[in-house]
C-alpha cells in the first residue's frame, strides 16, 4: 500500500472527488478538520477515511503545530486541500515537511484579498484599486473623496462565493454593504477581526482561467464563461468551457492569469483565477485562489477535456509529473437553479434524467427549505451539467433542459 495523504478538510464536492481518487490509488487517507465540522460527514465519507485529526482551525499556529506533528506520525508523502481557507495553513506544513507546496511567505496573499491586491501591486497585476475601510465612516469617506465613482463594489477581504459582497449604486445604502461584508460568514475567520473592501468596479465579462502550477511552471488548462444575476448582489449562473475567444484575447487572459498567479506565491497546485474583460479587450484580475475552481468547475474539466484535476492535484502533491494533456475536445456547462421568488421550497419538477450528455444533476435543497433570490452562490437549489463535441449543441440542450425546470415556491405570509 502506498503512503498515506493527509486532506486538509475532506467536507465538500471537491474534498470528496480528490479523497477518492487518492483511496482509489491505494493511498490511505487521513483529514485536518474541526470536531464540529466532523458531526456532518456522512457515512460513507467516515468509510473512506483511514483516520481523523480534529483540531482548532481558526488558531493557525495550533492547527500547524497539530497537524505537522501528525503528518509526520502517519509517515504523510502528501499535504494538501481543495479548501481555499486553508490553502495558508497547507503551505506553511508543507514547508515544514519538506512536501511540494506554495511559497509561505507568500500564501496569504492567495486567500486575504487585502493582502493580495498589495501583491497585485507590487507584481503589476492590472486588477481593480482596492481601499481598505476599517468602519463606514471610512466608507463615506471615500466615497466624498474627488474622483470616486459609483458603482464600487463592497466585500470582505477574507470570504468567497460572493459571501458578503455588494455592488453598491447609491451612497445611501453604504452603512449597509459595509455591515453586509463586515458580518458575512466565513469559514475558520474571526470575524471581529474582518477587514471591509472597497473595490472599483470594472464593466465587462466575467471569465476565470483553471491552472495547474508544478516546480513554478504554469499550465493553463481552459478560459470559462461565467454568466451571473445582476443588481445589487451576484451569484454565478452558469460555467461553460472552454471558452470561445479570439486567439489574442486568450493570450491576454493566460499572461495576466500568469502575473497573478506568480505575484501571491503559487509554486505547486491548482488555481483559479477570476478575470473581467472589458468591452475594450483589456483583462483586469478580480482575484486568484490556490484551488481548483468550485461550482463543478473540475467535472467540467473532466467531461469536456479528459483531465481529471482531482489526479493531476494528487500527482503534484506527491512530487509525481502531472497529466495535463487534454483526451478529447468537448464543451460542457454547468447550469445552477434559482429560487424565483422568497419563501419556502415546494417542488422542483422537470429535471433531466442523467445520461451521457448530462452526466450530473444535482438538487441540494428539499421541500420546506426556505429559499430566495439568489444573493450568494450558496443560495442556488441545484444544477446539472451537458456536454457535448459540439458548443452550440452544448448551449442549446442546457437552454432546453432549463425550460423544462420548473421551481414552485411556498411565498412567505406578509
Amino acid at each position: 500500500m502506498n503512503r498515506p495523504i493527509l486532506l486538509l478538510e475532506a467536507a465538500g464536492p471537491e474534498s470528496g472527488h480528490l479523497a477518492r481518487t487518492a483511496a482509489a490509488a491505494g493511498h490511505p487517507v487521513h483529514t485536518v478538520t474541526t470536531a464540529q465540522t466532523l458531526q456532518t460527514y456522512s457515512p460513507d465519507l467516515h468509510r473512506l477515511l483511514a483516520g481523523t485529526l480534529t483540531t482548532d482551525l481558526a488558531n493557525p499556529h495550533q492547527a500547524l503545530a497539530d497537524l505537522t506533528t501528525y503528518a509526520r506520525r502517519i509517515n504523510a508523502a502528501a499535504v494538501l486541500t481543495t479548501n481555499e481557507y486553508l490553502t495558508p495553513l497547507v503551505a506553511h506544513a508543507c514547508a515544514l515537511l519538506g512536501l511540494p507546496g506554495n511559497d509561505p511567505a507568500r500564501a496569504h496573499a492567495a486567500r486575504d484579498k487585502t493582502a493580495m491586491a498589495a501583491a497585485f501591486t507590487t507584481a503589476r497585476v492590472t486588477a481593480p484599486r482596492t481601499h481598505t475601510l476599517a468602519t463606514p465612516a471610512t466608507l463615506h469617506a471615500q466615497l466624498r473623496r474627488p474622483g470616486a465613482r459609483l458603482p464600487a463594489v463592497i466585500k470582505p477581504a477574507d470570504a468567497a462565493g460572493s459571501q458578503g459582497v455588494t455592488i453598491l449604486t447609491h451612497p445611501q445604502d453604504a452603512d449597509t454593504a459595509w455591515h453586509r461584508a463586515h458580518a458575512a460568514p466565513a469559514m475558520h475567520t474571526v470575524a471581529a477581526s474582518r477587514t471591509v473592501l472597497l473595490q472599483q468596479f470594472i464593466p465587462g465579462r466575467e471569465y476565470s482561467v483553471e491552472s495547474f502550477t508544478q516546480h513554478g511552471r504554469t499550465t493553463h488548462l481552459t478560459i470559462t464563461a461565467k454568466t451571473t444575476t445582476t443588481g445589487t448582489h451576484r451569484a454565478e449562473l452558469a460555467h461553460t468551457l472552454p471558452a470561445r475567444l479570439p486567439p489574442a484575447l486568450e493570450h491576454a487572459i493566460h499572461q495576466a492569469a500568469t502575473k497573478a498567479i506568480r505575484a501571491v506565491g503559487l509554486r505547486n497546485g491548482a488555481s483559479h483565477t477570476e478575470i473581467i474583460l472589458t468591452p475594450a479587450g483589456q483583462p483586469y484580475v478580480i482575484e486568484t485562489a490556490a484551488r481548483i475552481g468550485a461550482g463543478h468547475i473540475g467535472e467540467l474539466l473532466y467531461h469536456a477535456l479528459g483531465i481529471d484535476p482531482w489526479a493531476a492535484l494528487l500527482d503534484i502533491a506527491l512530487g509525481r509529473p502531472a497529466r495535463l494533456t487534454p483526451t478529447r475536445r468537448h464543451h460542457a456547462t454547468v447550469r445552477f437553479l434559482i429560487s424565483p421568488a422568497a419563501g419556502r421550497l415546494a417542488s422542483v419538477t422537470g429535471l433531466p434524467t442523467p445520461d451521457p450528455q448530462t452526466p450530473l444533476v444535482r438538487l441540494r435543497a428539499r421541500p420546506g427549505d426556505p429559499v430566495g433570490p439568489a444573493h450568494t452562490n450558496a443560495g442556488r437549489l441545484g444544477c446539472y451539467i451537458v456536454v457535448s463535441p459540439d458548443a452550440r449543441t452544448t448551449q442549446a440542450r442546457a437552454d432546453r433542459l432549463l425550460d423544462d425546470i420548473h421551481v414552485q415556491v411556498h411565498p412567505l405570509p406578509e
